[in-house]
């Protein structure tokens, strides 16, 4: 699965000679389109994530995660390392992004919150695809704390779902448990969707050649959880993961992901605990040699053109890794 070209010269290979001064990329992908979606445009659909794959293959050398852990605390990378990886468990990530993937020789880590799959829809879903089948006009969710908005366009449609996203994220998951199904109801939308992958699916990611890792049950917000919540999602997740898989899974990430905020040094131990080799958080930025391998850092050049793509990786590899 991992793809290499030793002999073509790349700016990244200069940038991250491998060894002691090697530099890990790891990039963050939750979905990838069958096509282009106005009420998501920051997801790449297949035919922006196969030239986003072909690029990565012409220029890195992409690794499986807990390998690419390995080597760099062993400081063994190789030059360009890099690692891609995939947030949540949605379907798309199977039936989209695993062709280009194996097309490309390249190999991924998928993130599942076990709770969603076969059927389920995370919260966050919920809001979108509510304001997606709004009639046009106002949108009023006032009686649940998330004000009132008008909807007249795509992009008003997805302003209106960023504030309510932004105003439900860190709410105690149970509060947001409930204005969430209010919005379901009050929109129409069906308890089981088809938006998360089943477990077969996951299987069948891990017999292809591709990394299944640890991302809690139900993606909470670890942080804000008690010491016992925070165990139960972080152990809970792995052991149904490890029921599908018949073996643990080895490395973790952080739900949202950003250090301090979202998670703390507590969950940081109680990963660890949990017996994960690994685990990846959302600061954007490269590792290097003293980094924490249970805070690896991962990032995600937005840009839809190639050139500022290329741009943002080589910028972030200068960035300064963070320490353990």
């Amino acid at each position: 699965m991992l793809h290499n070209n030793p002999h073509a010269f790349s700016l990244f290979r200069w940038l991250a000679p491998g060894g002691a001064n090697a530099r890990l990329s790891t990039f963050i992908f939750h979905r990838v389109l069958p096509e282009p979606d106005d009420l998501l445009p920051w997801e790449p659909d297949a035919a922006r994530f196969e030239r986003i794959m072909a690029f990565i293959a012409r220029n890195f050398h992409v690794l499986p995660l807990a390998d690419a852990a390995a080597k760099l605390t062993a400081g063994q990378l190789p030059p360009a390392a890099a690692c891609i990886t995939f947030d949540d468990g949605y379907r798309d990530n199977y039936t989209v992004a695993a062709p280009i993937l194996r097309r490309h020789g390249l190999t991924a880590t998928f993130f599942i919150a076990t709770g969603f799959i076969d059927g389920g829809r995370m919260w966050n879903d919920t809001v979108i695809e509510a304001v997606r089948c709004a009639a046009p006009g106002e949108l009023d969710w006032r009686e649940l704390g998330l004000g009132l908005c008008s909807i007249d366009d795509a992009g008003s449609r997805v302003r209106a779902y960023g504030d309510a996203l932004t105003r439900l994220k860190h709410l105690d998951p149970s509060d947001r448990a409930e204005r969430t199904a209010e919005i379901a109801r009050r929109a129409g939308l069906e308890n089981r969707s088809d938006l998360m992958m089943s477990r077969e699916q996951v299987v069948d990611l891990r017999e292809q050649g591709m990394t299944i890792g640890g991302h809690t049950v139900t993606h909470p917000i670890l942080r804000c959880l008690s010491p016992e919540q925070a165990r139960a999602e972080i152990e809970g997740g792995r052991d149904e993961l490890a029921a599908w898989l018949g073996e643990a899974p080895t490395v973790f990430a952080y739900p949202n992901g950003r250090p301090g905020h979202d998670y703390s040094d507590r969950d940081v131990a109680l990963v660890r605990q949990a017996g994960f080799s690994a685990a990846v958080s959302t600061a954007a930025a490269t590792a290097g040699a003293l980094s924490d391998v249970l805070q690896l850092p991962r990032f995600t050049p937005w840009d839809r053109s190639m050139p500022r793509f290329a741009v943002r990786c080589a910028t972030t590899l200068l960035r300064a890794a963070p320490m353990s």
